[in-house]
Parts: structure tokens; sequence; C-alpha cells
């Protein structure tokens, strides 16, 4: 698979249907949702990257079955019944991999980043603490991701004045605009292995629709995220006696040239 190919056309995909989304439901009703709400209700519009990550998974060992992205996503939490994931990855009985799919179009990008991140940090919390308490078993720690899409514009951009009527904010805030408080938010979940994988995109609307995007953090890039759940999925397969199929060769990264010796 070509895997930069791929995620070009994952972006495109994402801004095609937001732009079909918000003329059907504009010409069915006569008027348009306030903001970026005429897209973001008719859902489907991460079906791309979705996929992507899908593919990957089978390429390289998961049998079809085993990867759940449109129905049977629900996990059981600790602090409600259970919670939809974009995608979950089971095997046998073992919950491998689950995955959340986020994007923010604004206008209204401070409101959705503090969402954003309360989801980030609750999803994560309820469903370690149910891992704790034996939600899963058979399963070993599952390996958990975050994939986020932010609309770069000016306004994502720009430098944001914290607010501090009392205390101050710690110094990475200091002016951050809210990519830059993605990056922050999404390294530090990983750092502090709240997620074992996140990635992070910038795409602008215009360009967005011929597939192009920025990575503006190598630590959070596509590959980085895709190469860390491959490779467990890739441990699990090895392992199972009960696999699907042979394991295939892992295609995501880049070729090693060998010196031969002439």
């Amino acid at each position: 698979m070509d895997l930069d190919k791929q995620l070009h056309k994952a972006v495109r995909h994402f801004w095609s249907t937001r732009n079909a989304q918000a003329r059907k439901q504009g010409a069915a009703t006569g008027q348009r949702d306030a903001g970026a709400r005429t897209a973001v209700t008719g859902g489907k519009q991460m079906n791309g990257f979705i996929n992507l990550v899908r593919d990957l998974l089978i390429e390289n060992g998961i049998s079809s079955p085993s990867v759940h992205c449109e129905k049977s996503v629900e996990l059981p939490g600790y602090f409600r019944p259970e919670k939809c994931w974009d995608l979950l990855v089971i095997v046998d009985g073992t919950l491998i991999a689950s995955i959340e799919f986020k994007s923010q179009v604004g206008p209204s990008f401070g409101n959705n980043f503090n969402n954003r991140t309360e989801e980030a940090l609750g999803n994560t919390t309820d469903i370690w603490a149910a891992y704790r308490e034996g939600a899963f078993k058979p399963s070993a720690r599952p390996w958990l991701g975050f994939f986020m899409l932010l609309e770069e514009t000016p306004r994502s951009t720009a430098p944001v004045r914290a607010r501090e009527p009392h205390f101050k904010v710690f110094p990475e805030f200091k002016a951050a605009s809210y990519a830059r408080r993605y990056e922050i938010l999404l390294t530090k979940l990983v750092r502090e292995r709240l997620y074992d994988g996140a990635c992070f995109l910038l795409s602008e609307p215009t360009t967005g629709r011929k597939g192009h995007f920025r990575e503006p953090n190598p630590e959070l890039t596509f590959r980085n995220f895709a190469e860390s759940l491959v490779a467990r999925a890739i441990a699990h397969v090895k392992t199972s006696p009960a696999r699907a199929h042979p394991l295939g060769p892992t295609v995501i990264r880049d070729p090693v040239k060998r010196d031969s010796g002439k």
C-alpha cells in the first residue's frame, strides 16, 4: 500500500464529503445549520481515515471480521455502561486496539477545543478504569489511539491569549494557537501513556479538496501512528495460535537498502 497516496485520498474524502453534506442539507431545508454544524450533522467525513487504518490492519494479518468500524463498536466503561469507539480490533475475544477519530472545523475553535480535550481525557480515564477492573479479560493492555484533523485557518493558527484571573497557566500555553494547543494536548496524552498513539493533521479547505495537509509535529505523524498500531497487531498475530491467515509483510515502513558487499 502507498501510505502517503492513501492518506491524501482520505483528506480529499473528508473535505468533499463535508461539502456534499452541506449542499444536500441546505437544499433540503432551505437553510444551513449554524456554523459548521451543517456538515457535522451528516457524519461519515472521517470514513476515509477509518477505512485506511482498517485496510492497513487487514493487509498486515488481522482478519477482516476482527476489525469493527460501523457496528459492534461498543466497549464497556467503568463510569458508564458502554462507549462507542470509531474502530475496534478484537481477535478471538481479545481486545487488541481501540481508536477515536475526530475533526474540528471553525468557526468555534475555543469551545470545540475544550470539548475535544474533555472527551479525550474522559474516554481514556473510563477505558483504563474498565481495563483495571477486568472488563476486557482475558485481554492484555490494548492499544489506544487518537486521530485528529484540524482545519488550518488564520483563526486556528493565530496566537490566543490565555485567561489567568487567579493563577498562571503553564508556560507552553502562553499565546499558543488552537493548533498549537492540540499539539500540546496530543503530545502529553501520549507521553503520559494515556494513549499509545496520536496523529495530528492540519488541512485547509481549498487545498484539502486536492488532498493537501500538513503534519506540524514529527511526533504526531500518521506514519508514526500507523506503525505503532501495526506493530501491536503484528505482535498479536505472530503469537496467536488461531490467526485467520498468514502474516503478510509490513508494508508501511520504508525499505532498508542493504549493502551487498560488492
